[in-house]
């Protein structure tokens, strides 16, 4: 029998489901465009995942603008306006404590894009195809 291994390998469940409702909460406010910043100004930000740390005190937050331009300045200005997000989801989220938030971009998309063009290169492509088989 193997030894019990106390830490999960990945989020619990709680984590994934506060995850899910600060998301929407950050995705709520944003859409409202309620942040009084000249680099957010206009700019629609899409927020596709929030992931908490195991005692739910901090918030990693994926962002990625629309388009993927001004990245840079979108973060900055959402990094002026921590504060600020962080008391409007502690008013719409129901937690003991409001998380300490972090902004990150999003680059899942720019991930699977460089893995899809690693994957059609002939040497890759030879592989996958079964050519060169040694048995």
């Amino acid at each position: 029998m193997p030894p019990h291994n106390p830490t999960p390998a990945g989020p619990s469940q709680r984590q994934l489901r506060v995850g899910e409702i600060v998301r929407h909460a950050l995705s709520d406010i944003l859409s409202r465009g309620a942040i009084a910043d000249p680099d957010l100004d206009g700019v629609i930000i899409t927020v596709p995942e929030v992931r908490m740390s195991p005692d739910l005190k901090q918030a990693t937050v994926l962002v990625m603008p629309l388009g993927g331009r001004d990245a840079d300045r979108v973060l900055a200005g959402l990094e002026r306006s921590r504060k600020w997000l962080r008391g409007q989801i502690a008013r719409r989220v129901d937690l003991r404590f409001a998380p300490e938030i972090r902004f990150r971009l999003d680059t899942r998309y720019d991930d699977d894009d460089q893995i899809n063009a690693l994957l059609r290169t002939p040497e890759v492509r030879q592989d996958i195809e079964g050519g060169d088989r040694e048995d």
